[in-house]
């Protein structure tokens, strides 16, 4: 197949039904000038003719309308370089906020109230299972972190937070705990078990499992060609959006090393190349400083063009990974879900990776945009300030570009002998059938360099009272175990990984028994137990979890006692805001 320059294949390549050709090539910006911004002239505006110009290289646009972007072009005599990009430090611990009469945080929009439009996966809080008819659970690992921070933008905002938008497993991962780290890299991650009592039900016990991945750091990871993929459609407009957006990759192009490749594609009325594959930090600034918003948003024919991007600069053995900006709202273009992630699945089976980064409100999907953020084998973040932008994508960059273990996989197999029911909190959308945990062909999630992974399971000691009465007929009873209860020895559970490496094809298998023994020892969670507990049972609250009794928010800010790091003080402030907001509802 003949070669061709990204500006002239981009129309076939769009319009064809069959995947890119790989080995098109696109040409970096010539020279080392920095690059400007500058408005259509009439006559490109009239013939829509080219919509960038990146030291010379001609883009044309895909559809056959105008882009409201500017053109980016070499300037005559090179001006003094852009000034450098300052991310917002963390404020003081402590939200800042106006107060409601109903007690309530609330922050006045200039933009007026959001429609109501947002679109959630919401799935019912799991359910009590019995050891005896139901021994094993099995579940996909998730180190998304986009439910803590939509969580926290509605509290900011005075807003009563949706059940449905509530993640529990994704509030416990936003925040590290002091798991060990993996003794070496023949084994990615590391396993750690403990158990403690249950703050809100004297009969049950907490085991905690924590996985954590080994460290990369930017020196050492391998090279990386990114593709910035930005909606810069009407909605995105606000400050909190497109404004944020430039921000964020502003401070992610700051990261990058002199040999990482970055290539920037927009799409609204239509989609377009606005800068080509470069390694100058500057060219990537100065394009990013270009972006205005405007037009409709389609969604499919920007993901298309910005796949051909990644492609054609594919890097062998390298990171491949798309960065989507949006507030996630896919009206024009692929709206079909189905055949957008066939799309993301066929490029991630040919190592192109995709992370989404959701920002706005009012119109946020954020049921798509966690969907195919794991079927493109990355990871979905929400970003609702410069800080968070910082924490995501400059503090968490490794854990966000280098996979270290793919198709990452729990299952746990409950002793009848010492624990007779159980609950696995959170985790609803990754729970898998359990003939699927040695199925190499079905997918699950991944882990990053840095990631960790928290689950809680919530157990009844065998012999203790549980969740439900004991049935009438005997024959409807669990059959009699001989281990007394809270018995000294032999194994609680058994924990079983299943994880293929980055470019493996075959899973590998890892085991940890948990010692029937801590059932015996457990005390009150303290320490970093104790918060991981209280961000559980925070989001269990939010979600209307019925098993948490009376057990409220205040009791919720009382275990995670007074940390001293700024994203766990904020916590804390969040448990305030929602107990404030509880009140004025009549709720807890």
């Amino acid at each position: 197949m003949r070669r061709a320059a990204i500006g002239l294949a981009a129309v076939s390549l769009l319009t064809s039904a069959a995947p890119p050709p790989p080995q098109l090539r696109i040409a970096p910006p010539p020279g080392d000038s920095p690059v400007r911004c500058r408005t259509p002239s009439s006559d490109e505006r009239r013939y829509n003719a080219p919509i960038v110009v990146t030291g010379g290289r001609v883009g044309r646009e895909v559809r056959n309308r105008p882009m409201p972007q500017a053109l980016i072009v070499p300037p005559s005599s090179p001006p003094p370089p852009p000034p450098p990009v300052v991310m917002s430090a963390p404020p003081p611990p402590g939200i800042v906020a106006q107060s409601s009469k109903q007690g309530r945080m609330a922050r006045p929009s200039p933009y007026g109230a959001p429609r109501n439009a947002e679109r959630y996966d919401g799935r019912a809080v799991a359910s009590i299972q019995d050891v005896a008819t139901a021994p094993v659970s099995t579940f996909s690992v998730d180190v998304d972190t986009g439910a803590y921070a939509n969580v926290r933008r509605f509290l900011n905002e005075g807003q009563a937070v949706p059940a449905e938008a509530v993640r529990t497993e994704e509030l416990i991962n936003y925040f590290r705990y002091d798991y060990a780290r993996p003794a070496s890299r023949a084994e990615p991650f590391s396993i750690t078990t403990d158990v403690a009592r249950t703050p809100w039900n004297a009969d049950t016990r907490l085991i905690r499992i924590g996985l954590r991945s080994y460290d990369v750091a930017t020196e050492t990871r391998p090279r990386a060609n990114l593709v910035f993929l930005v909606d810069t459609s009407g909605s995105m407009g606000p400050p909190d959006r497109l404004p944020l957006v430039k921000r964020a990759l502003e401070g992610l192009a700051d990261q990058l090393r002199p040999d990482d490749r970055v290539s920037i594609v927009v799409y609204a009325g239509s989609a377009g190349i606005v800068l080509e594959p470069t390694s100058n930090k500057e060219y990537v600034k100065a394009a990013i400083a270009c972006l205005d918003a405007g037009g409709s948003t389609a969604g499919g024919a920007g993901i298309e063009l910005a796949y051909a991007t990644a492609r054609a600069s594919y890097i062998q053995g390298g990171v491949n990974r798309i960065f989507l900006a949006t507030d996630g709202d896919f009206n024009v273009g692929i709206s079909d879900r189905s055949a957008l992630e066939a799309l993301v699945k066929r490029n991630r089976d040919d190592g192109i990776t995709l992370t989404t980064l959701g920002f706005g409100r009012g119109n946020l999907n954020d049921a798509m945009m966690e969907r195919i953020a794991d079927v493109g084998n990355g990871n979905y973040s929400y970003i609702d300030s410069a800080s968070e932008a910082r924490k995501v994508l400059e503090d968490e960059l490794s854990a966000t570009m280098v996979t270290v273990a793919k198709d990452v996989k729990v299952q746990v197999e409950f002793n009848p002998a010492q624990v007779s029911q159980y609950r696995l909190i959170g985790y609803e959308n990754r729970a898998l059938a359990e003939e699927d945990f040695t199925n190499d062909a079905v997918d699950a999630g991944d882990m990053g360099a840095g990631h960790q992974v928290t689950a809680l399971y919530e157990v009844v000691p065998a012999g203790g009272p549980g969740w439900t009465p004991v049935r009438r007929y005997a024959a409807n009873r669990p059959s009699p175990v001989a281990s007394p209860r809270f018995s000294g020895g032999g194994e609680l559970a058994n924990v079983k990984l299943r994880y293929k490496l980055p470019t493996g094809t075959v899973s590998r298998e890892l085991s940890r028994p948990v010692s029937a023994a801590l059932l015996a020892s457990a005390r009150p969670p303290a320490g970093d137990m104790a918060f991981a507990v209280s961000v559980a049972a925070f989001g269990q609250k939010l979600r209307g979890d019925k098993y948490l009794g009376s057990y409220g928010f205040g009791d919720i800010r009382a275990l995670a006692g007074e940390p001293r790091s700024y994203w766990r003080q904020q916590f804390v402030e969040l448990t305030r805001l929602a107990d404030r907001g509880a009140a004025a509802g009549g709720g807890e």
